[in-house]
């Protein structure tokens, strides 16, 4: 009896030791608490659009049975920057009679006003009273260049094209250049959201003669818009 008993202690004892080794072999792997986290990107190229790429709405100018001394002026053209990049604007006035007579009998003047929040009434009728005012007096004699700034970040320009700017009987004038330094090419820096309104006026002077019976006068007017960058083509 004695050996049966020793031999089941002894097989009890074996046993034991091989739980122990079990439980301290499987003691070395547990399991971890984890988190995570992550990065995307994207790069969204913007746009660089003016009148959401359509002509400008209205004329220029517009008149029948034209004659010396007569002043007319146009509609108000809109240019808005639609896209979502700043821009330098280039704006070109190009000219021309069909008869074979001097361009410079027709005196062209025009009012720009640049703005974020539409004006009032009586901004538009004020710049066309300075336009006006351009023209009075003896207009063989271009009046200088006036450049001022309204109120509630209303900008204003007004002037006549003036005579020097031209070779004899040339046919186009660069009204600013956003992309050249200086307070009247300045003017013509348009950021996104913002607005120039234009307004032509045309005389033909008082002194022109019977050669001009019968002509026709017509403007174009491009408007470039440019990058804003320093170096972009």
């Amino acid at each position: 009896m004695k050996k049966v008993k020793s031999l089941k202690l002894a097989m009890i004892a074996t046993a034991f030791v091989g739980a122990l080794v079990i439980v301290l072999g499987s003691g070395g792997s547990f399991s971890w608490f984890t988190g995570e986290t992550s990065a995307t990107g994207e790069i969204k190229n913007g746009t660089l659009e003016i009148n959401h790429g359509e002509d400008i709405d209205g004329n220029i100018v517009q008149a029948e049975s034209f004659a010396p001394s007569q002043l007319i002026f146009g509609d108000w053209l809109s240019i808005e920057n639609t896209g979502t990049l700043d821009t330098h604007l280039q704006a070109t006035y190009d000219h021309s009679v069909d008869l074979n007579v001097p361009i410079d009998a027709y005196k062209v003047g025009y009012i720009a006003i640049k703005y974020t929040t539409t004006p009032g009434r009586d901004v538009y009728e004020d710049a066309q009273y300075k336009l006006d005012q351009l023209f009075n007096g003896i207009t063989n004699e271009v009046q200088s260049f006036s450049h001022t700034a309204e109120a509630n970040g209303v900008e204003v320009v007004a002037a006549l094209i003036d005579e020097q700017a031209y070779d004899e009987n040339a046919d186009q004038f660069v009204l600013g250049d956003g992309s050249l330094q200086g307070p009247d090419n300045e003017f013509w820096q348009l950021d996104e959201g913002q607005y120039i309104d234009l307004n032509f006026g045309v005389k033909l002077d008082e002194n022109a003669g019977n050669e001009y019976q019968g002509a026709v006068y017509t403007a174009s007017l491009e408007v470039l818009a440019k990058q804003t960058d320093q170096g972009a083509k």
